[in-house]
């Protein structure tokens, strides 16, 4: 057995595996009542979650009381991460329906893979839960639809993790956009350019100690266990991911669409790539261009993916380089006097003219990601009951990854697409319209929710 299995097994602190009493939505809470969250998914951005409520919990008055991972060595070790950082050995369980259960538990935060975000946000709306949900927001359009009308049935306040919305610095920006500091703007430019590699040959084998696979796949087809369809890589498999554009690229997506003030989905859409360079069985295109142009507005919106060597883009890399690392990732927003370069989560800076000449700025030196704001902000509207106090409401969400939703499926397609917001239909294309949901595997549906 396993020293991080023994581990597992052997802590006084794990939580009962049995039914527990169902939990109650009271829809109100007393400003001064302890909010009690679980973290669900532990690895790599899980542990930004845990860092950002402890660090919040006096300032918020928030408990973090337990945390979930189906893989017993990457559960041991959050746990160990978090008991380093607050001296305390959190509460630990492998299935999140446990914690669902568990009326002691006022809030989840997922940082999951993408096949499971809108089944596991349902479910906690369900059971009185309040949502802070990672990126992308969900794993197809139908679902972000879904997520929305539950958080409303069930008055949950439902956060999405796209983080730069809270940042003071960005906001800034975009409401120096929304003022004409670059003029008129007519088009927005993303891109997420990060050296990734291959993802190698898919080779199936036994499934790790610790590791509770059928949990993992939850609603997802059944396959064997490959470590290609696990950690990390499972972003580059349709069954589980959206590739780049869905991982990395929705962070940027969002910028570009709330500095162009859209609050709809486009009506037209391109999108063109491949999978380049490596030999590998990655499904999602690893390099991929995509375009959006939307009705009644007098503007473009694009976007890029590329996986490896690539020029600095607009001193968008420069930027990068000076912190040691070979990404290019921001939004360039054009306007008719200049141009916004964000290179980030929380930074902004303008060129006027010809000349392009350096203009207003804004730099964070605080947490570059936003991430303490988020979550404060989370924590904030949790209190206050209000969807409408969250910087990014699950709606919000929804409008900004249905964008490498669109992507992918006109991708996936091969042609131009006509979309229809109100409906949020391909108008007389089935095979498009296929692909805005998918099939979940019993039990992990969520009928009333409209997950089957």
């Amino acid at each position: 057995m396993s020293s991080n299995r023994r581990g597992f097994l052997n802590s006084s602190a794990v939580v009962a595996a049995g039914i527990l009493a169902p939990a109650i939505a009271t829809g109100r809470r007393e400003p001064n009542d302890r909010i009690r969250v679980a973290v669900v998914g532990l690895k790599r951005r899980g542990r930004d979650h845990i860092r950002c409520f402890h660090h919040l919990a006096k300032e918020e008055n928030v408990e973090l009381a337990a945390l979930c991972d189906i893989d017993e060595s990457v559960l041991n070790e959050g746990a160990a991460y978090y008991e380093s950082l607050s001296g305390r050995r959190a509460n630990l369980v492998v299935d999140l329906r446990r914690l669902l259960e568990d009326p002691s538990i006022d809030a989840i935060s997922y940082s999951t893979p993408n096949h499971w975000h809108a089944l596991g946000a349902i479910w906690a709306c369900q059971a009185g839960k309040d949502v802070f949900l990672e990126k992308p927001a969900s794993h197809t359009i139908q679902e972000g639809r879904r997520m929305i009308e539950a958080a409303r049935k069930y008055g949950r306040i439902v956060q999405h993790g796209t983080q730069s919305r809270s940042n003071p610095v960005l906001r800034e920006g975009i409401e120096k956009l929304r003022q004409g500091v670059i003029g008129q703007v007519y088009m927005a430019r993303g891109m997420a350019y990060k050296w990734r590699g291959t993802i190698g040959k898919i080779k199936e084998e036994p499934v790790p100690p610790g590791v509770h696979y059928d949990l993992w796949v939850g609603p997802a087809p059944m396959k064997p266990f490959a470590r290609q369809r696990f950690h990390i890589y499972w972003h580059y498999l349709w069954d589980y991911g959206n590739g780049e554009i869905g991982n990395q690229g929705v962070h940027q997506l969002d910028i570009a669409r709330w500095g162009l003030g859209l609050d709809t989905h486009p009506t037209r859409i391109q999108s063109m790539g491949g999978c380049y360079v490596h030999n590998d069985d990655q499904q999602t295109p690893n390099t991929q261009v995509a375009s959006y142009q939307y009705e009644g507005r007098n503007l473009l919106l694009q976007f890029e993916v590329r996986h490896w060597i690539t020029n600095h883009e607009a001193g968008i890399g420069d930027i990068y380089a000076s912190r040691g690392s070979d990404n290019v990732v921001g939004v360039v927003f054009y306007g008719s006097e200049g141009y916004m370069v964000v290179p980030d989560y929380s930074s902004y800076y303008t060129f006027f003219g010809r000349a392009r000449t350096p203009g207003p700025k804004g730099e964070w030196s605080g947490d570059a990601g936003a991430n303490l704001d988020h979550f404060r902000n989370f924590l904030r509207a949790v209190r206050s009951r209000k969807h409408t106090d969250l910087t990014a409401d699950i709606e919000e969400g929804h409008r900004s990854v249905a964008l490498s939703h669109l992507a992918n499926i006109a991708y996936r397609t091969g042609r131009t697409l006509s979309f229809d917001p109100k409906t949020e239909r391909f108008p007389g294309d089935e095979e498009a319209n296929r692909l805005l949901s998918c099939t979940y595997r019993a039990p992990y549906v969520a009928p009333e929710g409209g997950l089957t």
